[in-house]
């Protein structure tokens, strides 16, 4: 995985965790959209194909955020990744540049 060997590369201490075997809470979640100021639409893993399978695009409107929430607290597989959480922060997906401002 990319971003494991950019944090290592950087020398970034982190804890691992695998979201799809270990789902975060509602209340990870809620924290992750507040450190990371995104819309709750940008935590879905939108390639992916259970995404597809559930036809959530579809749904996307109709849903409240505490379904959205609930639905992604449920299965690790909706979940954009990776995602880093902070003290007071939080990247979602790998993009290289963002990481690389965050660790300057």
């Amino acid at each position: 995985m990319k971003a494991r060997k950019w944090l290592r590369d950087k020398n970034v201490e982190f804890t691992e965790k695998n979201i799809v075997e270990e789902t975060p809470s509602v209340e990870e979640l809620k924290k992750v959209l507040e450190y990371s100021g995104l819309p709750i639409k940008k935590l879905f893993n939108t390639s992916g194909m259970l995404y597809r399978e559930l036809n959530i695009k579809e749904k996307m409107d109709t849903m409240s955020d505490d379904e959205k929430l609930k639905l992604l607290s449920e299965n690790g597989m909706l979940i954009k990744r990776p995602i880093v959480l902070g003290d007071d922060f939080a990247l979602v997906g790998f993009k290289e540049s963002e990481w690389e401002n965050r660790w300057q």
